[in-house]
């Protein structure tokens, strides 16, 4: 039986962000075992690779809303494919500016390749089975987020790191392959305004749309905690949550598991649900992860445990629901640059969190920065919980509305 293009397009996605998560992976292994750098340049190069989501998403997404989507898509994967076997060759030959100007440039593909993506499903999907597309999606993604660094240490415990951008590349080329599979989606946005006025124009659409803001509101609050917890999870549950190295690590896999598990469960809940109650459930289960951080040692690290399934669970269904609205009540002819907007939002604020985080645990210790984690939350949840998303019934309900 031949693939749906939604099935078509969460393998194209699952490939696309193996590609990135494999380079992601690969290139802090390359750079300590291969080039014998240190941590100023792994932190280096790792911040040009992660700068093509700040730098490549608004104009991005501005030229995604005037072309055909499916084009731009094989073009970001073709791109990100050259640009990771490059990066192969330049670690092979100890070549650092081309190995940092590969990553960019390879990530750049991935950029314009996630925004297109997003702006094509509901071109491929009705209204009403946006949920279970997203979901597919999303769980071709965390598939992917899980497994890619698994193989990059493989190959760099075999003495093959650079094979890491290698098997990436390939990945990225069977993206472009599949995308090319795809109907044609003919480009929605009739006028083309200069650039840098059309990517104002989708910043203020976000703005002016009371579910998109409070979208908005909610994913910055609620990144800025989460790296935060990531800054210093690791010597907090060491110290005070009487961790050790293998529980610590147990621990964060849980976060993957609930990952998972929410991808799975989402569509199903969303039948279930008013969407409102669904994008409420995300932050809500975050803020009892929070606090369940804060009870100090349990039993064989339950608790902890329990916390980290949490934040990988709840927010995944809300991820899955805050997607599928954004592109009911966004205009297909904004569609790119309104993910670019949040994308950018959100990525900023990220490195932000986590440098609280490590000021915070410098000056005062794990336990006092561990604090803004169910703050954070906390006001992420009350982003929706002040905004017109909790009485929000349906999708249905949310399509006539508009900023």
């Amino acid at each position: 039986m031949p693939f749906s293009p939604i099935s078509r397009l969460g393998l194209a996605t699952g490939l696309a962000h193996g590609a990135d998560q494999l380079a992601l992976a690969a290139l802090p292994l390359v750079v300590t075992l291969g080039l014998g750098g240190g941590p100023g340049l792994v932190g280096l190069l790792v911040a040009v690779q992660s700068a093509a989501w700040l730098v490549v998403s608004l104009p991005a997404g501005a030229l995604i809303d005037r072309s055909e989507k499916r084009r731009w898509m094989v073009r970001a994967q073709l791109l990100a494919a050259a640009c990771l076997a490059a990066a192969a060759v330049a670690a092979s030959l100890h070549q650092v500016p081309a190995l940092g100007l590969a990553v960019l440039l390879g990530a750049a593909g991935t950029v314009a390749f996630v925004l297109s993506g997003f702006a094509a499903v509901p071109l491929l999907a009705d209204p009403a089975a946006l949920p279970r597309a997203n979901a597919r999606l999303e769980l071709a993604r965390a598939v992917a987020t899980l497994s890619a660094p698994l193989l990059a240490g493989l190959l760099a415990d075999a003495g093959q790191a650079p094979l890491g951008f290698a098997l990436a590349a390939l990945c990225a080329l069977l993206s472009a392959i599949l995308a090319s599979r795809l109907p044609a989606m003919p480009q929605a946005a009739a006028e083309r305004p200069p650039l840098g006025q059309a990517i104002r124009d989708g910043a203020a659409f976000v703005w002016r749309q009371p579910y998109l803001r409070a979208i908005a509101l909610c994913a910055i609050v609620w990144n800025m905690g989460f790296f935060v917890l990531m800054a210093v999870f690791v010597p907090y549950a060491l110290t005070h949550l009487g961790l050790d190295a293998a529980g610590t690590g147990m621990t964060l896999s849980a976060y993957g598991a609930g990952l998972l598990l929410g991808a799975l469960v989402a569509p199903r809940l969303a039948g279930l649900l008013r969407i409102g109650t669904l994008l409420t459930l995300g932050p809500a289960l975050s803020v009892l992860a929070g606090l369940a951080l804060l009870a100090g040692p349990t039993p064989y690290g339950m608790l902890p445990f329990a916390a980290f399934f949490l934040i990988g669970f709840g927010p995944m269904i809300w991820q899955i629901g805050q997607t599928s609205l954004r592109q009911v009540v966004t205009p297909p002819g904004l569609l790119g640059r309104v993910g670019a907007t949040i994308q950018v939002a959100v990525f900023g604020v990220r490195p932000l969190g986590a440098l609280l985080g490590g000021w915070i645990g410098a000056g005062w210790g794990a336990e006092a920065a561990i604090l803004l984690v169910p703050a954070a939350f906390a006001l992420s949840l009350l982003a929706i919980l002040a905004s017109p998303l909790r009485r929000l019934g349906s999708l249905e309900a949310a399509m006539p509305v508009s900023g």
